[in-house]
């Protein structure tokens, strides 16, 4: 039992653990930032579509690094939210409905370009293993120019965040008195969707497209059931997600057959299910108050 522990003290183990702790902390930040402009399905959205990008950057260069696969994920992203902005904007469709359509496009033509080159002659000698790892994630397989990526990232959004923190507060909760101070709307809906768009791309492979909008939305949600102050829900927010990242890397790491990206959002899950019961806002809560 105490051998498998020491898996917890190796290279590998600290490099993902440290990955991931960061990445959670940032999408968490950002993410309650998403949620609480009403955008909570735009991480979903840009994520299902990054997929499509990541293939193209391999199918042109016919290489996996890190950081062209990810500059091809924000851009398939730009993209997919150019497209959702232009037919919410300009046609009766629905902004909901219009990324249900260009995620799923965006992710089935990302399907069928892997599948033309797997059955390409002329892709057979480029290295295709991995690239499937970025539908669901293999965090176990993180370089450590992978953390790199994830932590200059992370920092780069961090600070973004730190810097423009009034007037992201002020743009979020009060877009009229924003705009009579001055604050520039389109430039911080740019600045919220570049943050969103880079921490996306840099999480692809750690936890995948499917799964990292879940790093964007359950922290904040779960923040959001314990307080109603802002400053303490990105607290909550963020511990939640360290928290979740350093207990689902564990996990993947102990048990045999556990995935570290779809491991973190189970931690992420049982948390918010229950904090959604038993905060202060929550069902139990929420059901005594009526009874009385």
């Amino acid at each position: 039992m105490f051998d498998n522990f020491k898996i917890l003290t190796q290279y590998s183990f600290i490099v993902v653990a440290l990955g991931t702790s960061l990445l959670a902390i940032s999408t968490a930040m950002i993410g309650s930032v998403n949620i609480l402009k009403g955008q909570s399905l735009i991480g979903d959205a840009v994520g299902h579509s990054s997929f499509l990008g990541v293939v193209l950057a391999f199918l042109l260069f016919t290489q996996k690094h890190p950081v062209i696969l990810m500059c091809g994920a924000i851009v398939a992203g730009v993209a997919a939210f150019s497209m959702i902005s232009t037919v919410a904007n300009n046609s009766k469709v629905e902004a909901d409905t219009a990324m249900a359509i260009i995620l799923s496009a965006f992710f089935g033509l990302g399907m069928v370009f892997k599948s033309y080159m797997q059955g390409n002659s002329k892709f057979s000698k480029a290295s295709q293993s991995g690239l499937a790892n970025y539908i669901f994630g293999q965090a176990a397989y993180m370089l450590r120019e992978d953390v790199v990526i994830i932590f200059a990232v992370s920092i780069i959004a961090i600070s973004l965040f730190v810097i423009f923190y009034k007037e992201i507060k002020i743009h979020v909760f009060d877009s009229a008195y924003a705009k009579t101070i001055g604050i520039n709307e389109g430039l911080m809906s740019g600045l919220i969707m570049f943050m969103t768009m880079v921490l996306i791309a840099a999480g692809l492979k750690a936890v995948g497209t499917i799964l990292i909008s879940s790093m964007l939305i359950t922290p904040a949600v779960v923040g959001m059931q314990w307080s109603d102050g802002y400053d303490r829900v990105l607290l909550i927010s963020a511990i939640v997600g360290a928290f979740s990242a350093l207990s689902g890397t564990i996990l993947s790491s102990l048990i045999e057959g556990f995935s570290t990206g779809p491991s973190i959002v189970l931690v992420m899950s049982v948390i918010a299910v229950l904090s959604v019961l038993l905060s202060p806002k929550g069902l139990i809560s929420t059901y005594f108050k009526k009874r009385r």
